[in-house]
């Protein structure tokens, strides 16, 4: 780690509770290729090593939880050669990766509409939950093929069918029975949302989630975002007063 790495994290460390959960929007990876006359797929490989770096981040910090907003069900329409080249690499970084995330206590959850993944990547999709299924340090979300509204919608056909099958009332319907139908049921909602490459919107990316989550607009772009950008989101997020509609004493 290099020496301003330790020095943020250190910070870090003496200035208050880390974030218990950090949603990132990864975003920039056909810009810092084009930057580089090169084509989008080298972007998206770049930003691989990003995510390795942003996931040691956080183990090194304590969060608890990271999200990681991969592919839209909107990017499903870009150029076919750049959607496959993007199922390719979920491939190629999970085989990469899956036991060494496992041999780091990480635990790893994919969510969307994962029936209209490749069987290749369905495969390995399933492969790297299995292998870390008994992590505890860190549990990792990956939303592939996801969109939030495609999700609230998912949500509450679940309520509805339960309603109609008399396994609920109407009545019963509350905050907490909508938040036990979305995918990250079992985690706590965002306290940080950070999105990279300098855009200030939320991409339909954990529409319910993310209600109080500080917001980090970080200028940089995704394949250069490591462990110090990281550190930098997280002081910031420390120098907050999050009152949740209450007002400061």
């Amino acid at each position: 780690m290099a020496d301003a790495e330790t020095d943020l994290l250190a910070r870090i460390r003496v200035h208050g509770a880390v974030p218990r959960h950090i949603a990132i929007i990864m975003d920039g990876n056909g810009r810092w290729a084009r930057e580089r006359h090169m084509p989008r797929p080298f972007g998206h490989r770049s930003g691989m090593k990003a995510v390795r770096a942003v996931v040691e981040g956080c183990l090194a910090a304590g969060v608890e939880w990271l999200s990681l907003f991969a592919f839209s069900q909107e990017n499903w329409q870009r150029p076919e050669t750049e959607v496959s080249a993007l199922m390719s690499l979920l491939e190629e970084f999970i085989a990469r990766e899956a036991d060494d995330l496992h041999q780091q206590g990480v635990r790893v959850r994919v969510h969307g509409d994962l029936d209209r993944l490749s069987g290749p990547a369905a495969a390995a999709v399933e492969r790297v939950m299995r292998i870390t299924d008994s992590g505890t340090r860190l549990g990792l979300n990956l939303f592939i093929s996801y969109g939030g509204r495609a999700e609230l919608v998912r949500a509450a056909r679940m309520l509805a069918e339960d309603v109609q099958a008399g396994r609920l009332t109407p009545d019963a319907i509350t905050e907490d029975a909508f938040r036990a139908r979305l995918y990250t049921a079992d985690c706590p909602d965002p306290d940080l949302l950070i999105r990279t490459s300098g855009e200030q919107r939320l991409s339909n990316f954990l529409l319910w989630q993310v209600a109080y989550a500080e917001l980090y607009i970080s200028s940089v772009l995704w394949p250069d975002f490591g462990r110090a950008a990281l550190y930098e989101a997280i002081s910031d997020f420390q120098r907050r007063d999050r009152r949740f509609g209450r007002v400061s004493t």
